[in-house]
Formats: C-alpha cells, sequence, structure tokens
C-alpha cells in the first residue's frame, strides 16, 4: 500500500488483509464480535484508507467531507451486511441492497495509464462507488463461496481464502493464525505439566 502517515493507535492500523478492496473496507471496523474497534474515527483516517487502499485520484491529499464519512460508515455496514447474507446463503437486508446499489450507481473510479492510476470528478465519493461495486460483483461471482470470516472469535474480519487447498482458518497468519499457534502451544504445555 502507498505511504501515508500512521495512525498513532497500532490498533487502528488498517488491516488490507480480505484480498478484495469490499473485504478490506468492511475491517475498517474491527472486532465486529467483541468491543469493536471503529478504524475510521474521522475524515482524515477515511482519506488515509482511500490512499491506502491505492484508491486516490493522484498523490496529493484526498479531500473527504464529513458527509463523505458518514455515508462510508453507512456504505460499510450495508456492504458487511450484504456480504455475511450472502455467504449464509440468506436474503440481505433492502435496505443494505438499497444503499450498495446507490452508491455502486454512482460514477467510480476511471483507471489511467501513466503516473495517475485514477481519475474522478469527486475522488472520495468515486473510491467510495469503486469499493460498493466490488462488493457487488462479489456477493454476484463464483468467489463468493471462497469469502470466509477470521476462525479467532475476538476477530471479524472476512477474507478471500485464495490459498491451494482452500483450507484457510485466519485473516493472517501474522494476526490471529500465530495467535492461534501460541494459544495451541501453551494450552499442550498446560496439559503436559499437569500429567
Amino acid at each position: 500500500m502507498t505511504g501515508s502517515p500512521a495512525p498513532a493507535d497500532p490498533a487502528l492500523a488498517f488491516p488490507f488483509i480480505g484480498g478484495r478492496p469490499c473485504l478490506d473496507f468492511a475491517a475498517t471496523l474491527g472486532k465486529r464480535h467483541a468491543r469493536p474497534l471503529e478504524r475510521l474515527p474521522d475524515t482524515a483516517a477515511l482519506a488515509r484508507w482511500i490512499t491506502q487502499a491505492e484508491l486516490a485520484t493522484d498523490e496529493g491529499a484526498v479531500r473527504v467531507t464529513a458527509r463523505d464519512l458518514t455515508d462510508a460508515r453507512l456504505l460499510r455496514e450495508a456492504l458487511y451486511g450484504l456480504v455475511r447474507a450472502a455467504m449464509a446463503g440468506r436474503e440481505p437486508d433492502p435496505g443494505d441492497v438499497e444503499r450498495v446499489n446507490a452508491v455502486a450507481a454512482q460514477p467510480d473510479l476511471a483507471p489511467q495509464v501513466g503516473p495517475v492510476r485514477w481519475t474522478a470528478r469527486s475522488p472520495a465519493r468515486a473510491a467510495l462507488a469503486t469499493v460498493a461495486r466490488d462488493a457487488v460483483l462479489l456477493v454476484r461471482g463464483p468467489l463468493l463461496e471462497r469469502v470466509k470470516e477470521c476462525e479467532n472469535p475476538d476477530c471479524s474480519l472476512l477474507f478471500l481464502d485464495d490459498s491451494q487447498a482452500r483450507r484457510r482458518r485466519w485473516c493472517s497468519m501474522d494476526r490471529c493464525g500465530n495467535l492461534a499457534k501460541i494459544a495451541g502451544y501453551r494450552s499442550r504445555s498446560r496439559a503436559a505439566s499437569t500429567r
């Protein structure tokens, strides 16, 4: 991802491990099953996500309004609900469908050849439209069956399982997979010492 300043709190760093822009965007709210962690507390954080996701229109700063932030959070929750419903084979909430479709219908980022990767009249809104379209394509396409939720009960990240055997269990071995290995080792060590 491109270089933009990291947040002061490492927990607020964006995990780009979902394998799709829409899944990475859903991860801007972490620990959904525990104590939710808002990684988009302000407009600067949304601008940073757009830049780090490589959805910025140029090397300059992305301007994000308070309305963009509100709309982004609403989109995030709608696309998370849409993907989770599709994963479970359930009918999605009509409000989620309406919101994702409305954002996806807006002008998205136009790809460019040269030093600038993208162009758009409203860069922040176009980036969100691009994320919404990615969600629509994911839930309507064959890759949906490869979307999983991390098996760490404290984690709620969704990811595209691109492993050869399709048996990936963790959002990332560096994050939750390593924690599970450590916990398993400690559990086995305790069990061995009590025998």
